[in-house]
């Protein structure tokens, strides 16, 4: 078996997850250059991969510059920062993993693509959905026949009011300038998700939303500007800070470590962190300006119309409801429930067993899903059904670009016509 060498630049949430797949497969791949510029976190990794030291820099220039010794870049970096060093590894002829999104503007998405294809470079971008056991099984229930032709698609990306207040509010996805408008950081996912599952390009979107509670109108009176300031609010507020990121919930822990700063952080350096940075803040008193809400709908080419509903305002997860002509699917990934009313016989049976396809890991099993799959494409060339290629990820890109134009402009927004105009 052909083992592949890695290159993680960005060693922060996302890299440090798709790392752990070497923890049990480690005849696939290993790690061996390391770029990050905290230096706790590239340490870390460092010590628990073994790279060599002379390979753990802080600028990716450093590494990228040097002659070829890898085979593979994986880009983990902010949304805004991962143009360039795709394109560096790209014209070095490394192939690539890329952190969604692929980046914040259409014509970076597309050149990204371009690139590759002129250089013969091989490129996955993270939707990682669509390797998890769960959307498989989904994709091969439509594609088997059984639900028929799809007719419309109620599809649910609840964002969760936690996570919402800590990356969209006060973390580093708050501002459009900084990293990409919301539909696409938070929802390329799903309209990649959508397109797969129908199986046909998109031709029209349309999309309203906005930002609606997150702001200072909807500041408590006698709220000050940081929540470390003494709040008076402290004991009813949801996102007083000090005690959200106590809660004991595998989403805050792994909140609590982007607080900090650092992998594993004790409550002492969380609470340090708050007294300074940005999530300390009311969240009625910060900058940002991405929608709080928004919804897509959008028409395939075969007259399929999905809906595409993303909020701050629930629990959280993904919920999608696929209307067919033989029968209606009802799917929740978090509560692992997936069921298929049958017209012909009138009953409802469950098609989705989590005892039979255990999804353990990140994203439900897509983070070790996508590491699979990507070694397969590029060691064996043997792409799946759910290998998210450069190509594929920049139509779906294009739709979230397209719905954020249209929610602006309070248009309806022709795909060809807009594909034409770039």
């Amino acid at each position: 078996m052909k083992k592949l060498s890695l290159i993680l630049i960005g060693g922060g949430d996302r890299g440090s997850c798709y790392l752990k797949y070497l923890n049990t497969c480690p005849e696939k791949f290993s790690l061996v250059g390391i770029a990050e510029p905290v230096k706790a976190k590239r340490d870390y990794l460092r010590d628990l991969y073994g790279v060599p030291d002379e390979n753990c820099v802080e600028d990716y220039k450093e590494l990228l510059g040097r002659e070829k010794f890898a085979d593979i870049v994986m880009i983990c970096t902010q949304d805004r920062m991962h143009y360039e060093p795709a394109i560096m590894a790209i014209e070095k002829k490394y192939h690539i993993l890329l952190e969604k999104p692929m980046s914040i503007t259409v014509e970076e998405c597309y050149n990204i693509y371009k690139k590759a294809n002129e250089n013969g470079v091989k490129g996955v971008v993270c939707h990682v959905l669509r390797y998890t056991p769960f959307y498989k099984t989904l994709k091969k229930f439509i594609t088997d026949g059984k639900l028929g032709d799809i007719i419309n698609i109620v599809h649910t990306e609840g964002v969760g009011n936690v996570h919402m207040s800590h990356s969209f509010v006060r973390g580093n996805w708050r501002r459009s300038e900084e990293a990409a408008p919301m539909i696409l950081a938070k929802c390329c996912h799903d309209t990649d998700l959508l397109m797969w599952l129908i199986g046909e390009e998109c031709v029209r979107v349309q999309s309203f939303g906005g930002l609606t509670h997150f702001c200072e109108k909807n500041k408590p009176e006698g709220a000050p500007m940081r929540c470390t300031d003494g709040c008076p609010h402290k004991d009813t507020c949801f996102y007083y800070a000090p005690s959200l990121y106590r809660i004991d919930t595998t989403e805050v822990g792994h909140f609590r470590a982007i607080v900090a700063n650092k992998f594993n952080p004790t409550d002492e350096e969380v609470d340090r962190a708050l007294l300074t940075s940005q999530y300390g803040r009311c969240v009625y008193s910060c900058d940002n300006d991405v929608v709080d809400h928004q919804a897509v709908t959008i028409e395939y080419k075969n007259g399929t119309v999905a809906t595409l509903t993303m909020s701050g305002f629930n629990k959280g997860g993904r919920d999608t409801v696929i209307m067919g002509t033989k029968g209606e699917i009802h799917a929740n990934i978090e509560e692992e429930v997936m069921s298929f009313y049958d017209f012909a016989t009138r009953t409802t049976s469950t098609i989705y067993d989590p005892n039979d396809l255990s999804a353990i890991g990140g994203h439900r099993g897509g983070d070790e899903g996508i590491m699979a799959d990507l070694y397969d494409y590029i060691a064996l060339d043997k792409p799946s059904d759910s290998t998210s290629d450069l190509s594929v990820s920049c139509m779906s890109h294009l739709v979230c670009f397209a719905a954020e134009e249209a929610r602006v402009k309070g248009t309806t927004v022709d795909m060809k016509e807009y594909v034409n105009s770039l």
